[in-house]
Order: structure tokens, then C-alpha cells, then sequence
């Protein structure tokens, strides 16, 4: 972080903004005292809009059916025993 005295505030505004914008944060000081800090401003998110996709997506009639034994072992980190193969005799 930088710190510039306010003359230099004055005079070079525009470029401290531009350096602001970029993501730069400046003090500025009255005398080597700080005053004030310039931050950028955070972007404003977009208003979200309800109902977007409506008519587009498809909720199955067994969404909240319980799930499978298999698949729930999967997302549980439970490993089946795999079988173990027959030694072949020589």
C-alpha cells in the first residue's frame, strides 16, 4: 500500500483512480498523517432473476427416493469386497 500526501492527491487523481481500479489501494496523509484510504469498490453482483429456467428442467417423481445400496456406499467411501481370483495351478 502506498501513501501519497494530498497535493500529490490533487494533481494526480486520475492516475491514482486508474491504479485504484486495477486493484491498489493508496493512502493518502495531511503532513505524513494518514487521512484517508482510496480502495477499489467491490462490483455490485447482478440482481438474480427467480424463475429463469422455468419449464426447462425436470424433477423426476423419485428425486427424494432413497438411493441405491451401491451408490450410497460410493458417497459414504465404503469399498466393496472385491472377489478374489483363483490361483491357476501350473
Amino acid at each position: 500500500m502506498e501513501k501519497v500526501n494530498t497535493h500529490e492527491a490533487k494533481t494526480q487523481l486520475s492516475r491514482l483512480l486508474r491504479r485504484v481500479a486495477a486493484g491498489e489501494e493508496i493512502t493518502i496523509a495531511n503532513r505524513g498523517v494518514p487521512v484517508a484510504r482510496l480502495v477499489p469498490v467491490p462490483r455490485e453482483k447482478s440482481p438474480r432473476v427467480l424463475g429463469i429456467l422455468r419449464g426447462q428442467l425436470i424433477v423426476p417423481e423419485d428425486f427424494d427416493a432413497p438411493l441405491p445400496e451401491d451408490l450410497l456406499d460410493l458417497f459414504e467411501g465404503r469399498k466393496k469386497k472385491r472377489a478374489r481370483k483363483a490361483k491357476k495351478k501350473a
